[in-house]
Protein backbone atom coordinates (compact mmCIF):
# COMPACT_ATOMS: atom_id res chain seq x y z
CA UNK A 1 0.00 0.00 0.00
CA UNK A 2 1.23 3.47 -0.80
CA UNK A 3 0.21 6.93 0.29
CA UNK A 4 -0.09 9.99 -1.93
CA UNK A 5 -0.26 10.28 -5.68
CA UNK A 6 0.26 7.41 -8.10
CA UNK A 7 3.81 7.23 -9.36
CA UNK A 8 5.01 7.00 -12.94
CA UNK A 9 7.60 4.55 -14.12
CA UNK A 10 9.06 4.32 -17.62
CA UNK A 11 6.21 6.50 -18.84
CA UNK A 12 3.52 4.19 -17.44
CA UNK A 13 1.23 5.48 -14.72
CA UNK A 14 -0.67 2.96 -12.64
CA UNK A 15 -3.97 4.32 -11.28
CA UNK A 16 -4.22 5.15 -7.60
CA UNK A 17 -7.28 3.87 -5.72
CA UNK A 18 -8.37 5.89 -2.69
CA UNK A 19 -10.17 3.91 0.02
CA UNK A 20 -12.19 6.04 2.45
CA UNK A 21 -13.49 4.76 5.77
CA UNK A 22 -15.82 7.08 7.69
CA UNK A 23 -16.57 6.06 11.26
CA UNK A 24 -18.06 7.58 14.38
CA UNK A 25 -17.61 4.59 16.64
CA UNK A 26 -14.59 2.44 15.91
CA UNK A 27 -15.95 -0.83 17.18
CA UNK A 28 -14.99 -4.50 17.17
CA UNK A 29 -14.89 -4.93 13.38
CA UNK A 30 -12.76 -1.93 12.40
CA UNK A 31 -9.43 -3.79 12.55
CA UNK A 32 -10.76 -6.54 10.29
CA UNK A 33 -12.12 -3.97 7.82
CA UNK A 34 -8.80 -2.13 7.61
CA UNK A 35 -6.83 -5.39 7.42
CA UNK A 36 -8.87 -6.34 4.35
CA UNK A 37 -7.66 -3.14 2.67
CA UNK A 38 -4.05 -3.85 3.59
CA UNK A 39 -4.42 -7.37 2.12
CA UNK A 40 -5.45 -6.17 -1.35
CA UNK A 41 -3.49 -7.64 -4.26
CA UNK A 42 -3.51 -4.29 -6.07
CA UNK A 43 -0.69 -2.25 -4.49
CA UNK A 44 -1.41 1.36 -5.53
CA UNK A 45 -3.84 2.23 -2.77
CA UNK A 46 -4.19 5.05 -0.28
CA UNK A 47 -6.27 4.51 2.84
CA UNK A 48 -7.97 7.46 4.53
CA UNK A 49 -9.88 7.02 7.80
CA UNK A 50 -12.16 9.91 8.73
CA UNK A 51 -13.18 9.98 12.38
CA UNK A 52 -16.54 11.74 12.60
CA UNK A 53 -16.27 12.79 16.23
CA UNK A 54 -16.00 9.27 17.62
CA UNK A 55 -15.86 9.07 21.43
CA UNK A 56 -13.28 6.33 20.85
CA UNK A 57 -10.90 8.48 18.81
CA UNK A 58 -7.77 6.96 20.36
CA UNK A 59 -8.90 3.50 19.31
CA UNK A 60 -9.75 4.65 15.78
CA UNK A 61 -6.36 6.33 15.38
CA UNK A 62 -4.58 3.29 16.78
CA UNK A 63 -6.39 1.03 14.31
CA UNK A 64 -5.44 3.38 11.47
CA UNK A 65 -1.80 3.61 12.53
CA UNK A 66 -1.49 -0.18 12.28
CA UNK A 67 -1.79 0.10 8.50
CA UNK A 68 1.39 1.42 6.82
CA UNK A 69 0.78 4.67 4.94
CA UNK A 70 -2.81 5.09 6.16
CA UNK A 71 -4.00 8.60 7.03
CA UNK A 72 -6.18 9.53 9.99
CA UNK A 73 -8.39 12.65 9.85
CA UNK A 74 -10.65 13.74 12.71
CA UNK A 75 -13.55 16.15 12.39
CA UNK A 76 -16.19 17.37 14.80
CA UNK A 77 -19.40 15.30 14.51
CA UNK A 78 -21.03 16.27 11.21
CA UNK A 79 -22.51 13.06 9.80
CA UNK A 80 -21.30 10.27 7.56
CA UNK A 81 -21.93 12.13 4.29
CA UNK A 82 -19.76 15.06 5.37
CA UNK A 83 -17.08 12.67 6.61
CA UNK A 84 -17.02 10.77 3.33
CA UNK A 85 -16.93 13.99 1.31
CA UNK A 86 -13.99 15.18 3.40
CA UNK A 87 -12.15 11.94 2.73
CA UNK A 88 -12.83 12.25 -1.00
CA UNK A 89 -11.66 15.87 -1.00
CA UNK A 90 -8.38 14.88 0.67
CA UNK A 91 -7.88 11.87 -1.62
CA UNK A 92 -5.47 11.80 -4.56
CA UNK A 93 -6.86 8.72 -6.30
CA UNK A 94 -8.26 8.24 -9.78
CA UNK A 95 -10.88 5.96 -8.25
CA UNK A 96 -12.78 6.09 -4.97
CA UNK A 97 -14.01 3.18 -2.87
CA UNK A 98 -15.91 3.64 0.41
CA UNK A 99 -15.59 0.99 3.10
CA UNK A 100 -17.95 0.80 6.08
CA UNK A 101 -16.22 0.19 9.39
CA UNK A 102 -17.83 -3.22 9.86
CA UNK A 103 -17.50 -4.72 6.37
CA UNK A 104 -14.60 -6.56 4.75
CA UNK A 105 -13.27 -7.33 1.28
CA UNK A 106 -11.87 -10.21 -0.73
CA UNK A 107 -8.17 -9.66 -1.51
CA UNK A 108 -8.82 -9.16 -5.25
CA UNK A 109 -11.65 -6.66 -4.81
CA UNK A 110 -9.78 -3.55 -5.97
CA UNK A 111 -7.82 -5.34 -8.69
CA UNK A 112 -10.93 -6.90 -10.24
CA UNK A 113 -13.03 -3.75 -10.21
CA UNK A 114 -10.20 -1.53 -11.39
CA UNK A 115 -9.53 -3.84 -14.34
CA UNK A 116 -13.20 -3.67 -15.33
CA UNK A 117 -13.30 0.13 -15.17
CA UNK A 118 -10.01 0.59 -17.00
CA UNK A 119 -11.49 -1.46 -19.85
CA UNK A 120 -14.58 0.77 -19.95
CA UNK A 121 -13.57 4.46 -19.88
CA UNK A 122 -17.21 5.46 -20.45
CA UNK A 123 -18.29 3.87 -17.15
CA UNK A 124 -18.42 5.98 -13.98
CA UNK A 125 -19.04 3.02 -11.67
CA UNK A 126 -18.14 -0.63 -11.31
CA UNK A 127 -20.12 -2.81 -8.92
CA UNK A 128 -19.69 -6.41 -7.78
CA UNK A 129 -21.55 -9.05 -5.87
CA UNK A 130 -21.83 -8.60 -2.11
CA UNK A 131 -22.91 -11.24 0.40
CA UNK A 132 -24.25 -10.75 3.91
CA UNK A 133 -22.46 -12.19 6.92
CA UNK A 134 -23.31 -12.24 10.61
CA UNK A 135 -21.25 -10.93 13.51
CA UNK A 136 -19.07 -14.04 13.44
CA UNK A 137 -18.39 -13.84 9.70
CA UNK A 138 -20.72 -16.67 8.71
CA UNK A 139 -22.61 -16.20 5.44
CA UNK A 140 -26.32 -15.54 5.91
CA UNK A 141 -27.20 -14.46 2.35
CA UNK A 142 -25.20 -15.07 -0.84
CA UNK A 143 -24.32 -12.35 -3.34
CA UNK A 144 -26.99 -12.25 -6.03
CA UNK A 145 -26.27 -9.08 -8.02
CA UNK A 146 -26.63 -9.27 -11.80
CA UNK A 147 -25.62 -7.08 -14.73
CA UNK A 148 -27.79 -4.10 -15.65
CA UNK A 149 -28.52 -3.09 -19.22
CA UNK A 150 -29.29 0.59 -18.81
CA UNK A 151 -29.57 3.61 -16.53
CA UNK A 152 -33.25 2.72 -16.18
CA UNK A 153 -32.27 -0.63 -14.63
CA UNK A 154 -30.06 1.17 -12.11
CA UNK A 155 -32.73 3.73 -11.22
CA UNK A 156 -35.39 1.03 -10.87
CA UNK A 157 -33.03 -0.92 -8.56
CA UNK A 158 -33.18 -4.03 -10.73
CA UNK A 159 -30.22 -5.30 -8.74
CA UNK A 160 -28.34 -4.36 -5.61
CA UNK A 161 -26.01 -1.45 -6.36
CA UNK A 162 -25.08 0.47 -3.23
CA UNK A 163 -22.06 2.05 -1.64
CA UNK A 164 -20.37 -1.10 -0.25
CA UNK A 165 -20.00 -2.73 -3.68
CA UNK A 166 -19.14 0.27 -5.87
CA UNK A 167 -15.86 1.62 -7.23
CA UNK A 168 -16.35 5.18 -8.55
CA UNK A 169 -14.28 7.32 -10.87
CA UNK A 170 -13.14 10.31 -8.83
CA UNK A 171 -13.99 12.73 -11.64
CA UNK A 172 -17.56 11.38 -11.84
CA UNK A 173 -17.97 11.65 -8.07
CA UNK A 174 -16.86 15.29 -8.26
CA UNK A 175 -19.17 16.07 -11.19
CA UNK A 176 -22.28 14.92 -9.33
CA UNK A 177 -21.27 16.76 -6.16
CA UNK A 178 -20.48 13.75 -3.99
CA UNK A 179 -22.79 12.92 -1.10
CA UNK A 180 -25.63 15.22 -0.09
CA UNK A 181 -24.33 16.45 3.25
CA UNK A 182 -27.77 16.97 4.81
CA UNK A 183 -29.06 13.45 4.24
CA UNK A 184 -29.13 11.29 7.36
CA UNK A 185 -30.14 8.10 5.57
CA UNK A 186 -30.12 6.85 1.99
CA UNK A 187 -27.22 9.08 0.94
CA UNK A 188 -25.71 6.22 -1.06
CA UNK A 189 -28.97 5.72 -2.98
CA UNK A 190 -28.99 9.42 -3.84
CA UNK A 191 -25.41 9.08 -5.12
CA UNK A 192 -26.31 6.02 -7.23
CA UNK A 193 -29.22 7.89 -8.84
CA UNK A 194 -26.94 10.79 -9.75
CA UNK A 195 -24.19 8.55 -11.11
CA UNK A 196 -26.66 6.51 -13.18
CA UNK A 197 -26.99 9.49 -15.51
CA UNK A 198 -23.21 9.75 -15.98
CA UNK A 199 -22.79 6.59 -18.05
CA UNK A 200 -23.21 2.80 -18.08
CA UNK A 201 -22.33 0.81 -14.98
CA UNK A 202 -19.94 -2.13 -15.40
CA UNK A 203 -20.37 -5.36 -13.40
CA UNK A 204 -17.89 -7.85 -11.95
CA UNK A 205 -19.78 -11.12 -11.30
CA UNK A 206 -17.79 -12.08 -8.22
CA UNK A 207 -18.52 -11.85 -4.51
CA UNK A 208 -15.85 -9.34 -3.46
CA UNK A 209 -17.51 -7.69 -0.44
CA UNK A 210 -18.86 -9.02 2.84
CA UNK A 211 -21.60 -6.85 4.31
CA UNK A 212 -21.91 -7.47 8.03
CA UNK A 213 -25.43 -7.54 9.48
CA UNK A 214 -25.61 -6.78 13.20
CA UNK A 215 -27.87 -4.85 15.59
CA UNK A 216 -26.01 -1.53 15.26
CA UNK A 217 -26.36 -1.33 11.46
CA UNK A 218 -27.97 1.87 10.18
CA UNK A 219 -29.89 -0.16 7.61
CA UNK A 220 -31.81 -1.87 10.42
CA UNK A 221 -33.60 1.41 11.19
CA UNK A 222 -36.12 0.55 8.51
CA UNK A 223 -38.83 3.18 9.04
CA UNK A 224 -36.50 6.18 8.98
CA UNK A 225 -34.56 4.74 6.06
CA UNK A 226 -37.77 4.18 4.08
CA UNK A 227 -38.90 7.76 4.70
CA UNK A 228 -35.57 9.15 3.50
CA UNK A 229 -35.73 6.92 0.41
CA UNK A 230 -39.17 8.36 -0.38
CA UNK A 231 -37.82 11.91 -0.07
CA UNK A 232 -34.83 11.11 -2.28
CA UNK A 233 -37.02 9.67 -5.04
CA UNK A 234 -39.35 12.68 -4.91
CA UNK A 235 -36.40 15.07 -5.27
CA UNK A 236 -35.00 13.20 -8.25
CA UNK A 237 -38.41 12.93 -9.88
CA UNK A 238 -38.95 16.68 -9.52
CA UNK A 239 -35.53 17.35 -11.05
CA UNK A 240 -36.33 15.07 -13.99
CA UNK A 241 -39.62 16.89 -14.54
CA UNK A 242 -37.81 20.24 -14.55
CA UNK A 243 -35.41 18.84 -17.15
CA UNK A 244 -38.26 17.53 -19.29
CA UNK A 245 -36.99 13.94 -18.99
CA UNK A 246 -40.30 12.07 -19.13
CA UNK A 247 -38.64 8.66 -19.42
CA UNK A 248 -36.76 9.23 -16.18
CA UNK A 249 -39.92 10.50 -14.45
Amino acid sequence: MQSGKAVSGAGNRRPLVSVIVATNRGGPFLDEALDSVAAQTYPHVELIVVDDGSPESAGVQEATDRIPGARYIRQEPAGVSTARNLGAFRAHGDYLVFLDDDDRWAPSRLADQLSALEARPDSPVCYCRVRSIDQDGTEIAPGDQVAVASASDVIRARTGIWLPNMMIRAEAFARVGGFHSRMSYGEDRDLVLKLALEGPFVFVPKVLVDYRAHPANTSRRHHRLAEWMRRILLVHRARARDDGDTALV
